[in-house]
């Protein structure tokens, strides 16, 4: 893994980047057939970074007829398990030699802190890579239990052409978790960024090239929403979409799926996610300093984020005395800036957006416990702790994807639950309690796809990641339950008759 550089290696390195700026299509690079082109700018000083080319339907017709020529002669799929995964390693090694360049990247674009880039999404990117590229050659078909006079096989095969869409708030490690399985199961792939954040994917895709992914296998689609994922949504030759963002635009995908092909949908959506903390827990700071972690890490643009704070009502303010005291530890400034653990924003829209929840509280005469404020000289915004927020607010029921964490108390285990599940969202969830009966009870009530128990996290890159409900649909990313939704089951079926 990377050491962290000095605030003046990062900006050192960040002057001399060269970027890819047009998309990556069957090995190369290309302008949008339009010519037409977008501003990407620094969130965290307003400055122009590059102009991408906007892409449209017949920028994504050119990419999904590679992608699928690739497809139709087999030149990824077909090669021999071990040599897709010598290739997916080589990929690997390739993102480590550059992973410094890449981190800075991803800050510039996202705003955000280059430790979290650093330490975290780059050498988390390469894991994912690495762990998918060795599973290639680790996962069995099988045979059926059938008759002597037959032979049945269970066999899976890449699904074809497949559309990756991804947010903009881990826009590298998601990318890598929709590749490395669609990647390692044969598929070839069209991905649209974010086009917030864009700049990272065509290096990602350009770095592939040259670890061995033959042409028209990995392709780079940048432009918006209506411009790029509408059309790979509804295009016919696309035979799958995994999707990561707001809940809203994946329904799209599901209206654009009905109305084309019938094309596979896997949606990972939004969250408003709880961590209930029962008054008998036996270490009030490891919980508080787990909180902090969960509500304001990677300044709270996470569907995985702690957003609502479901705490024993007699435990409550010990515990938001040591919150607001390891809340300090998280220093707002400049994203290149080690030193620093939030950064800015990713757009001024969502800044907008997220400032608007403040307006909210000050609206329900809610007790700011810390922060509450914004630096009108940039998209940055405090960590913020709300109490007293009831379960009919807006701030209890939607999704703020901001550094804001919401305090409402219980008396029961039983009320807890209810408030844990008083959401449309079901992705996340952290149970906070001395006692094992009561954790695996809650754990097992709480209806969220991932349940940690006296910690905040999602776990390693070994086991699913999804929700219920209005969070999730379709699948899951990461693990080995990932490589079942870029896969076709088929049987084959072999009458087998007595010789004679």
């Amino acid at each position: 893994m990377a050491a962290l550089l000095s605030a003046a290696e990062y900006a050192d390195l960040a002057g001399k980047l060269v970027y890819r700026t047009q998309a990556f299509i069957d090995g190369a690079f290309r302008p949008s057939v339009s010519g037409a082109s977008f501003k990407t700018t620094n969130p965290a000083t307003g400055e122009l970074l590059a102009e991408i080319s906007a892409c449209d339907s017949r920028d994504v017709d050119i990419a999904v007829a590679k992608a699928n020529a690739a497809f139709n002669d087999g030149r990824w799929w077909k090669l021999a398990p071990a040599e897709r995964k010598a290739t997916l390693l080589r990929f690997a090694d390739l993102l480590d030699a550059n992973a410094h360049e890449l981190a800075v990247l991803e800050s510039l674009d996202s705003g955000k802190p280059i430790r979290e880039c650093q330490l975290v999404d780059v050498p988390e990117t390469i894991n994912t890579i690495r762990w998918h590229a060795e599973l290639i050659d680790k996962i069995y078909d099988h045979t059926a239990p059938v008759a002597q006079s037959a032979l049945a096989l269970v066999v899976r095969e890449p699904i074809g052409v497949v559309g990756l869409v991804l947010p903009w708030n881990f826009p590298l490690l998601m990318l890598a978790w929709k590749i490395g399985p669609s990647l390692a199961a044969g598929c070839s792939i069209v991905v649209k960024p974010a086009a917030e954040t864009t700049l990272f994917a065509l290096r990602v895709a350009e770095l592939a090239f040259e670890a061995g992914v033959p042409a028209g296998v990995f392709n780079i689609v940048p432009g918006g929403g209506k411009e790029v994922g509408e059309p790979l949504g509804r295009h016919n030759d696309v035979a799958m979409v995994s999707f990561t963002g707001s809940t809203a635009t994946g329904r799209r995908f599901l209206h654009y799926a009905a109305e084309s092909n019938l094309k596979r949908i896997v949606l990972e959506c939004g969250g408003k996610n709880p961590a209930v903390v029962m008054d008998d827990i036996e270490d009030i700071d490891a919980v508080a300093q787990h909180l902090v972690n969960g509500a304001f890490w990677n300044m709270g643009e996470n569907c995985s984020a702690t957003s609502r704070l479901i705490v024993q009502a007699g435990i409550k303010e010990r515990l938001l005395e040591r919150v607001a005291h390891f809340a300090q530890e998280w220093k707002v400034g400049n994203p290149l800036d080690p030193q620093f653990r939030l950064g800015s924003l990713v757009s001024k829209a969502h800044f907008d957006k997220v400032s608007s929840y403040l307006h909210q509280a000050e609206a329900e005469k809610l007790t700011v416990r810390i922060g509450g404020h914004t630096n009108s000289d940039g998209l940055f915004m405090e960590p913020t702790v709300l109490d007293g927020v009831s379960t009919d607010s807006r701030l209890f029921q939607e999704e703020v994807f901001g550094p804001l964490l919401t305090v409402t108390t219980f008396t029961t285990a039983d009320e807890a639950v209810g408030l844990a599940n008083d959401t449309v969202y079901g992705l996340a969830a952290s149970v906070y309690t001395g006692k094992l009966n009561t954790a695996i009870r809650l754990a097992r009530q709480i209806r969220a796809g991932i349940v940690t128990v006296n910690c905040f996290g999602e776990g390693d890159i070994s086991v699913p990641f999804g929700g219920y409900k209005q969070s999730g649909f379709g699948g899951r990313d990461k693990s080995v339950w990932a490589h079942d939704q870029y896969t076709e089951i088929k049987t084959i079926w072999i009458d087998v008759p007595e010789a004679g």
